[in-house]
């Protein structure tokens, strides 16, 4: 297998090709980990109808939930930029940490020290096992982009992200910029 330059902090965007597939269709993941034992990344721009507050009741927010994949959709999972203040974090990339002492977030999020803009949460992630994500990747499934957004991209708004995404791709990919979620239903 030809070596492929992708590593944690990477964005993934979803080719069009993937249309029909309900989890990946129009996606762009931020990848967390990536090893020569598999991959973990979570799903940026697809929100949930819940917030953490529905689904962790003595968390006093409304922040919204994201779709971070197929695997364990039954764990809350979270990455944030404030790592002085959420201990026990493991760094990303360039100032974005995934996790951290949760009983610590929470009360830091009921005293308003943290805000949106300092977290994002998700319900699964997104998994590959080993050399599974390069495959994908020859296999035309994803597009390797640099997060140019660094810890900002915790902050950056889910809605028309994959068509950002792929308006800077250009070519021949600005036809399907416009293409609806699932165009059989056009």
């Amino acid at each position: 297998m030809s070596t492929i330059n992708v590593k944690k902090g990477d964005l993934l965007i979803a080719e069009p090709s993937t249309i029909g597939d309900i989890t990946f269709n129009k996606s762009i993941i931020l990848l967390v980990e990536h090893s020569d034992e598999g991959s973990v990344g979570f799903i940026l721009n697809k929100p949930l109808q819940y917030t953490v507050n529905d689904l962790v009741p003595d968390v006093e927010a409304e922040f919204e939930i994201y779709n971070g994949g197929p695997v364990e959709q039954d764990n809350l999972y979270f990455i944030h930029n404030i790592p002085e203040l959420i201990t026990d974090s493991v760094e990303i990339f360039n100032g974005i940490y995934w996790g951290g002492n949760f009983e610590l977030t929470k009360k830091l999020i009921n005293d308003e020290t943290i805000n949106k803009e300092n977290i994002r949460f998700f319900l699964g992630y997104t998994g590959w096992t080993s050399d599974q994500l390069e495959t994908e990747i020859q296999e035309k499934t994803w597009i390797i982009s640099d997060n140019i957004y660094k810890d900002q991209i915790i902050s950056k708004p889910a809605t028309d992200f994959w068509k950002e995404k792929i308006i800077e791709l250009g070519g021949d990919y600005l036809i399907w910029s416009n293409a609806p979620e699932n165009p059989i239903l056009n």
